[in-house]
């Protein structure tokens, strides 16, 4: 009886979770009370692709400082597995994995709340995802969004890169996470993630328990050059995404130079005015005020003064980041001694689950 009503209340949370997941609001799908927010597992991890722009602060970064206070434990990784599904500079990747150490500490990650360490270091996160691979069909990954994306792109993808969303699952199973912040074009890997908990449950007994997506309440920072298309680093023009370390003069001018349209007025509207509204977006997430707010501090200006209005903002949050970026960059040492202890932190939650998995599947 007791059972068979845990299995209902499940699928009614199920179902919450997915009407949350359309309403592109802010989720934890439900609530967790005392007990299970005692139990509660974040994982989340970030490739290391250099410092951050302000569209991955203010839609993952922001929040993962938040988690570190509100659940009893959290691990945030520097995925760099995940980041050789494309060629890398060896060189470079070395300095790109500090690099995202700095900017994650200057952003307000603090190593005594949360565990930060470097994906490669814990071995454990690619013996797993080999055991998940073997549970996983060549169809269910063909039809995930990045394998699809990038493989278009490079007109044929690697092994790696088809089979990463396996390594992804591995990660956040690995350490019995509960709860995963991703953005909305994440949700179908973490589905996967999901999907395998439950498969190898059935199979070989109750393990991993199944993760739940905690989606970012900001609104995806759009380009400044193409508002149509979200801030990337990639993109190719130098005047579309802002990184936590430009001075407040590279600021200016980016923001200065940024797509708005004929009206002059300062409205949100995303449909009809992705310029401008990309622009209320920002400030208002900066300034730490709703949309609203920042609208009715835009009451009277035009769109050259709103720019201004912004600026002041974008630079304000900014400044402390990257000058903490600088300082901490120096340190080098420090840097390792912070991954060095992370990593140690993971294995030792990893291992034991690891070990279990081993001998579920019969290796040991």
């Amino acid at each position: 009886m007791a059972l068979s009503i845990r299995k209902n209340m499940n699928r009614l949370f199920g179902f919450i979770h997915k009407f949350n997941l359309s309403s592109r609001s802010f989720c934890a799908s439900v609530l967790p009370d005392n007990k299970a927010l005692a139990d509660s597992r974040v994982f989340s991890g970030i490739q290391p692709t250099g410092v951050p722009h302000l569209g991955n602060y203010l839609g993952a970064l922001e929040n993962w400082v938040s988690f570190q206070h509100q659940y009893p434990l959290v691990l945030y990784s520097i995925v760099d597995l995940h980041s050789i599904t494309q060629p890398q500079d060896p060189e470079q990747l070395r300095a790109n994995i500090l690099d995202m150490a700095a900017s994650l500490l200057a952003c307000g990650i603090d190593p005594e709340k949360a565990i930060l360490f470097q994906q490669s270091q814990v071995s454990e996160h690619a013996e797993l995802s080999w055991i998940l691979g073997c549970l996983t069909s060549m169809p269910r990954l063909r039809h995930l969004p990045q394998w699809k994306m990038k493989s278009k792109q490079k007109s044929e993808g690697s092994v790696g890169l088809y089979t990463y969303p396996v390594l992804q699952a591995a990660d956040i199973l690995l350490y019995k996470s509960t709860h995963v912040p991703v953005g909305e074009d994440q949700v179908q890997h973490l589905e996967l993630a999901q999907d395998l908990a439950r498969i190898f449950n059935h199979r070989f007994g109750d393990l991993f328990p199944e993760p739940r997506t905690l989606l970012s309440s900001t609104r995806k920072v759009k380009s400044l050059r193409d508002p149509s298309s979200k801030m990337s680093k990639s993109d190719p023009h130098n005047m579309a995404t802002i990184s936590v370390t430009d001075s407040p003069e590279n600021i200016a001018l980016k923001i200065r130079r940024s797509v708005t349209d004929f009206t002059s007025e300062v409205t949100f509207d995303p449909d009809t005015r992705p310029g401008v509204s990309n622009l209320v977006t920002i400030h208002a997430a900066m300034a730490r005020i709703s949309v609203e707010e920042a609208v009715s501090q835009a009451k009277g200006m035009d769109t050259g003064a709103y720019k201004s209005l912004v600026t002041e903002a974008v630079i304000q949050r900014l400044t402390p980041i990257r000058e903490e970026i600088e300082r901490l960059r120096a340190d080098r040492t420090y840097l390792e001694s912070v991954l060095l202890q992370g990593t140690q932190k993971a294995r030792e939650l990893a291992a034991p689950v690891l070990k279990e998995a081993r001998h579920r599947v019969g290796f040991c």
